[in-house]
C-alpha cells in the first residue's frame, strides 16, 4: 500500500514539474530524447538554436553539450570588413538594433543585445566574430560555415580564407553557400577545405553532368529535406559525394532522411525529440 502512495506521489510531482515548465516556457529546460542517428552527422543549427539565441557564444556552447558534430553559422561583414556571425543581412529580428549589418562596424554591432528577444536570461548574449568562434571552439567541434549573400561582399572569400589559414588541420571545416562560384573561389584559396553547396529547390532535378560538375569541386551537395529524393542522393554519392539536409524537426523527417542515406542532417536542436512536434510554451 505504501508503495502505491508513493508511485502516486512520484507521478504528481512529475505532473508538477512538468506544468512549471510549460508555464515558464523556458527553452533551455526541455529534456530532449536522442533519436538514433545510424551514423549520420548532426549539425547544430545556427547553434542549438532551438535552446538558445541563434549564432551566439550560447546557442554554441549548447550545441557542443548536447553532442552534435557540427556548429553551423553564418557570416556577413561588418561596415569595417569584419567577420560577423548572424544570420540575416538586417539585425533587426536577432537584436534590439535596426538596419543593416554593412552599416555597423564590429564596435557598434558589440553594443547590440543579441539574447533578450530570445529569452531575457541571454540579455548579455553579443554579435561574435567568425575569429572569436574559432578560439572557443575549434578543435572540440566541427565547424560548419556558411556564407550569407558573398556577391554583396566582394573578397570575403580572401577574408575566410586568412582565417582558416591560423589552422593546420582543417578536416572538421566545411565552407558553404548558396551561391556556387563563391563556394569554387573558396575551393581555389583553400584546396584542402571541404566545401558544401545548398541548393535551391529547382535544384531536385539536377542532371547527372551538372553533379559530377559540382562534385569535382565540392565535398557536400546539402537540400532542404522537402526538395530532394532519393534517387539525386545516390547520384551525389556515385560521384563520391556527400549529402546533408535541413529542416529535419521531428522523427519523421530523420526516418525519411536515413532511408535516403544522407551523410547527416543540420537541426535547430542538435538533438531530437521523440515526439512528432515542439511545443515551446511562450511567456
Amino acid at each position: 500500500m505504501g508503495k502505491l502512495k508513493n508511485r502516486k506521489l512520484m507521478k504528481l510531482i512529475g505532473l508538477v514539474c512538468a506544468c512549471t515548465l510549460l508555464l515558464v516556457g523556458y527553452k533551455e529546460s526541455y529534456i530532449m530524447e536522442p533519436v538514433e542517428m545510424g551514423g549520420m552527422v548532426s549539425v547544430a543549427h545556427r547553434g542549438a538554436s532551438g535552446y538558445a539565441p541563434e549564432n551566439t557564444h550560447a546557442a554554441f556552447r549548447k550545441g557542443l553539450e548536447l553532442g552534435a558534430d557540427f556548429l553551423e553559422l553564418d557570416l556577413h561583414l561588418s561596415k569595417d570588413g569584419e567577420l560577423v556571425i548572424i544570420h540575416d543581412d538586417k539585425v533587426d529580428r536577432t537584436t534590439n538594433g535596426n538596419g543593416f549589418v554593412s552599416d555597423y562596424t564590429l564596435a557598434e554591432l558589440k553594443n547590440l543585445d543579441a539574447g533578450s528577444k530570445f529569452h531575457k536570461n541571454f540579455k548579455d548574449e553579443r554579435i561574435i566574430t567568425l575569429d572569436e568562434l574559432f578560439s572557443d571552439f575549434y578543435g572540440q567541434i566541427g565547424l560548419l560555415i556558411e556564407i550569407k549573400k558573398p556577391s554583396k561582399y566582394p573578397g570575403i572569400e580572401e577574408k575566410v580564407a586568412a582565417v582558416l589559414e591560423n589552422y593546420s588541420d582543417l578536416s572538421s571545416v566545411i565552407v558553404q553557400s548558396f551561391d556556387i562560384e563563391s563556394m569554387r573561389k573558396m575551393h581555389q584559396l583553400v584546396p584542402d577545405l571541404q566545401v558544401a553547396l545548398l541548393m535551391k529547390r529547382s535544384a531536385s532535378q539536377l542532371s547527372s553532368k551538372k553533379i559530377e560538375d559540382l562534385s569535382s569541386f565540392a565535398t557536400f551537395i546539402n537540400f532542404n529535406i522537402s526538395h530532394v529524393n532519393k534517387h539525386i542522393i545516390d547520384q551525389i554519392h556515385s560521384f563520391g559525394g556527400k549529402v546533408l539536409v535541413w529542416s529535419a524537426k521531428d522523427v519523421r523527417s530523420i526516418n525519411k532522411a536515413y532511408q535516403y542515406g544522407v551523410d547527416g542532417i543540420i537541426t535547430d536542436f542538435s538533438i531530437w525529440p521523440l515526439e512528432d512536434e515542439i511545443f515551446i510554451a511562450k511567456e
